[in-house]
């Protein structure tokens, strides 16, 4: 009997030491899935850009080349260059045939047409925009220069639409739509955080704010002479601004905490490198040269050469797609309200309260994490990490729902405020490194407060179990305080 004794307690033990085998395994399992969550919560915005700026501005900028630049020619020059162009340049230049040199200059200033050229015996002439964009200016009289030394003459090039005198690479107009778009996305993320304006009050916020950019910039490109005089375009930076600003804020409820790499990636990542303004957009890969005719930033600055340098040719059409962009902006803040309104319909309908207004949308960019209550056990991408957790039990250990829990820093102030869901369980993140304290209170029952050190990296747990409040023996309730 005795040995059969020590059997069972060596068997025993050797269970309990697997078993404490196996908790240790699942909870270094645990750890590394945690630590590769908050990775991946961490770093995915960073990892977005990096692989971004070498896609879309490494990729088309390292080596721009020509691609189908339209240059017009006389009707009896134009096969033989074609042919020439081809044997050199594969797919760089498109012959356009016209009727004389008269009408090959023309279709460059109605900008039907980049470039023109007149091949002759002796002098050759090349009728160029610098509008259009210096490098691009560049690449034809280097590849129309050999074109007419073999020939046996030289080129003459002719200046059609010249910038202005203070923008001496093409490259102003770029500058001065991009003060116009950085800082109308930056407006919208700063605006998120305006939790008591509504969504009246920051749409209007956005459209005075692009009311005081617009003529700011102008007069700021006038004064360095970037831009000739024409207040027109006051009104189409405006557009602008808006176009950016009021589709980046239609898209907030739809995006969530995907807002920013959404945003940014429209209207940095993909709207810069295709707007023709720094690299002219004859010059940059294919799928570049796609978005161009869509995107807002480089509708802008086509439409603002158009108005400035080519007599107002093309500016309709480029206009006509940014007013498209706000359009879309306001069908997508329409469809916001609406489903406001639908959630609030739904949460009268079952009779529960009103529900909290969502927290703002952080830009990892500009934003530090701010205390917030979290789901307990979830880890959706873009919520604070847990820094604090715990669970609360009345007297007899079943959980106690509804129980409001409050941080506080060490000087006495509310940090942050949580409710025990379901389990009793309560979880806050984007806490400061420093010692917390935290309120567990209900009705009915005696409020509970501990003093937590708060660590970065590490889950402070805190459990709480309320005992009730005793009755009067004459079943008077409580008075406040009593």
């Amino acid at each position: 009997m005795a040995q059969q004794a020590q059997e069972e307690v060596a068997t025993a033990a050797a269970d309990a030491a697997t078993g404490s085998e196996d908790g240790a395994k699942h909870r270094a399992k645990g750890s590394v899935a945690e630590t590769a969550r908050t990775l991946v919560q961490t770093l995915w915005f960073p990892a977005f850009f990096f692989v971004g700026f070498l896609v879309c501005y490494l990729l088309p900028f390292h080596n721009p080349t020509p691609h189908h630049v339209e240059v017009a020619v006389p009707a009896q020059s134009a096969p033989q260059l074609q042919h020439a162009l081809d044997q050199t340049m594969p797919g760089a230049f498109d012959i356009i045939k016209v009727d004389s040199a008269d009408a090959a200059k023309s279709a460059v200033t109605d900008r039907s047409a980049t470039a023109g050229f007149v091949p002759g015996p002796g002098d050759s002439h090349l009728y160029t925009a610098k509008a259009d964009g210096y490098s691009l200016e560049s690449v034809l009289q280097k590849t129309f220069t050999g074109v007419a030394q073999q020939s046996g003459g030289n080129l003459q090039t002719h200046e059609v639409a010249p910038t202005a005198a203070g923008d001496g690479m093409g490259t102003g107009l770029f500058y001065l739509v991009l003060a116009c778009t950085i800082p109308s996305y930056v407006m919208v993320m700063m605006l998120l955080r305006a939790t008591t304006f509504g969504r009246r009050k920051k749409i209007i916020t956005l459209a005075a704010a692009g009311a005081v950019l617009a003529p700011i910039a102008f007069g700021v490109g006038r004064m360095m002479n970037v831009i000739p005089n024409d207040p027109l375009a006051i009104l189409f930076l405006f557009l602008m601004t808006q176009a950016v600003a009021q589709f980046s804020f239609g898209l907030v409820p739809f995006a969530k905490q995907f807002f920013p790499g959404v945003a940014m990636g429209l209207f940095v990542l993909l709207s810069m490198p295709s707007s023709g303004g720094a690299i002219p957009v004859q010059m940059v890969p294919g799928f570049f040269r796609a978005l161009h005719p869509y995107m807002p930033m480089g509708n802008l600055i086509e439409a603002l050469r158009g108005l400035f340098y080519f007599h107002g040719k093309g500016v309709t059409s480029h206009i006509l797609v940014i007013c498209c962009w706000i359009a879309a902006a306001v069908v997508l803040n329409l469809l916001a309200i609406w489903k406001e309104r639908r959630a609030a319909a739904k949460e009268a309908a079952q009779g529960e309260a009103a529900p909290q207004p969502e927290p703002p949308v952080e830009d990892p960019v500009i934003e530090m994490q701010r205390p917030a209550a979290v789901p307990p056990h979830a880890h959706a991408l873009g919520l604070p990490q847990s820094q604090l957790a715990g669970r609360i039990t009345d007297r007899h250990g079943q959980p106690l729902s509804g129980v409001v829990v409050t941080v506080t820093g060490t000087h006495g102030r509310e940090l942050v405020r949580a409710t025990t869901d379901t389990d009793g369980e309560y979880a806050a993140g984007g806490l400061p490194e420093q010692f917390v304290n935290v309120i567990a209170s209900a009705p009915q029952l005696l409020a509970a407060v501990a003093r937590v050190p708060i660590r970065d990296g590490h889950l402070a747990r805190e459990d709480f179990r309320l005992e009730p409040r005793e009755q009067p023996a004459n079943n008077q309730p409580v008075p406040a305080g009593g």
